[in-house]
């Protein structure tokens, strides 16, 4: 095999692009070695003699696919695509207040369709304001445990 550094190392000069871009046609190999200046490499390259191959990129695709899951609200937001704690992630007054609403329209709904009095109701009000439930489930065990309610 003939030496074509010097070759290639201008015609990548020549083209602006890398040396391992630079591909020589088996066919023309002497033409390629005998010449020896930019001028001569640009006409070989134009005739086709010396090939410029096109540049390989990475493909975007699994990017692309990835970002718009992240727009849908379920992708992208489960536990090893968290940074900060839960805290941080979701307000914890805001949490109360859905948490506090959800039980005091329980409680309400309740007492209006007399399930409990409003003892028994204003009992487990007070008792949700001091944050002794979890939730509505944790209130419907207090009532099931104090036999206002039917287990089912």
């Amino acid at each position: 095999m003939t030496n074509l550094k010097a070759q290639k190392r201008l015609a990548a000069s020549v083209a602006g692009v890398g040396i391992s871009r630079v591909k020589i046609v088996e066919d023309y190999i002497e033409d390629v070695q005998s010449s020896l200046t930019r001028e001569e490499i640009r006409n070989l390259i134009k005739d086709g003699k010396i090939i410029i191959l096109k540049k390989v990129g990475i493909s975007g695709g699994r990017l692309k696919e990835k970002r718009k899951k992240r727009t849908l609200k379920s992708e992208g937001k489960k536990a090893g695509s968290r940074k900060g704690k839960k805290g941080a992630r979701a307000n914890s007054k805001q949490m109360w207040v859905k948490r506090i609403r959800k039980i005091r329209a329980y409680l309400k709904w309740l007492r209006d369709h007399k399930v409990i009095d409003r003892h028994t109701y204003r009992e487990l009000y007070l008792k949700a304001k001091g944050g002794n439930y979890k939730g509505v489930s944790d209130v419907r065990n207090v009532l099931i445990q104090m036999g206002k309610l039917r287990g089912e």
